[in-house]
């Protein structure tokens, strides 16, 4: 298996990262998610969804202006040659130095591997319930079209499933499988790397909830929104 835990040994071509970042405070970020909406571009109403777009500094996380988000076929076979546009990741959790954190540990395997200061940041509820599965991939084992996918677990509730899988080939068994927990995040090259996360079934009520943010680098910014 092909791992690395460190930034000053991570090989871009052939590494992925996982680690538990024990210094944020997920009890602060976890009532952001109660408000996300519902993403618009699913059916059956099980996933939640707010985007935004980063540059980032050595002395700043700066939200850039409100983008639309673009991906090929070529890489998502069911959402793919659509542009979507998503609501802002509110301002509120953006100035919290816990998402700070999250978004500096990515960008500095970004400066490892990508020319590009711009990143994307995905906020995703998927929920489920007695009478149905969330999807958190529904467009199967894919690769989004990027240098690099960061994936931050804030927080499970209730759940079963949800297990992320990495792939180099994707009719070949994956190279890495984990339930990604609360503070668990996983950085991988996406040039190199499939990606895909199992359903998620509720464990033992009504509901459950799998929180995460998902990183890009770049931040697949299909056009600017008109004022």
């Amino acid at each position: 298996m092909l791992t690395s835990l460190t930034k000053q040994n991570f090989n871009c071509i052939t590494d992925y990262a996982i680690e538990t970042l024990n210094s944020v405070n997920l009890d602060r970020l976890k009532s952001y998610f109660d408000n996300l909406p519902i993403d618009p571009y699913l059916e059956d109403n099980y996933r939640l969804r707010r985007f935004s777009h980063f540059r980032v500094t050595s002395d700043q996380v700066m939200k850039l202006s409100h983008g639309r988000f673009f991906q090929s076929k070529e890489y998502n076979p069911l959402l793919g040659d659509v542009i979507r546009e998503y609501p802002e990741i509110d301002d509120t959790l953006i100035e919290l130095e816990d998402f700070q954190k999250i978004v500096r540990e990515f960008f500095e395997f970004c400066k490892l591997c990508s020319t590009f200061d711009e990143i994307g940041v995905h906020q995703i509820r998927t929920t489920t319930s007695d009478q149905k599965i969330g999807n958190p991939a529904p467009e199967g084992i894919h690769r989004d079209g990027v240098d690099l996918v960061g994936i931050f677990c804030v927080n499970r509730e209730n759940i079963e499933g949800g297990e992320t899988h990495l792939y180099k080939f994707k009719d070949e068994p994956p190279v890495f499988t984990q339930i990604l927990n609360k503070g668990d995040f996983l950085i991988f090259n996406d040039r190199q790397f499939l990606h895909y996360t199992s359903a998620i079934k509720v464990k033992n009520s009504k509901s459950g909830i799998r929180d995460v943010f998902v990183f890009t680098c770049p931040g697949l910014i299909a056009m600017k929104s008109k004022p």
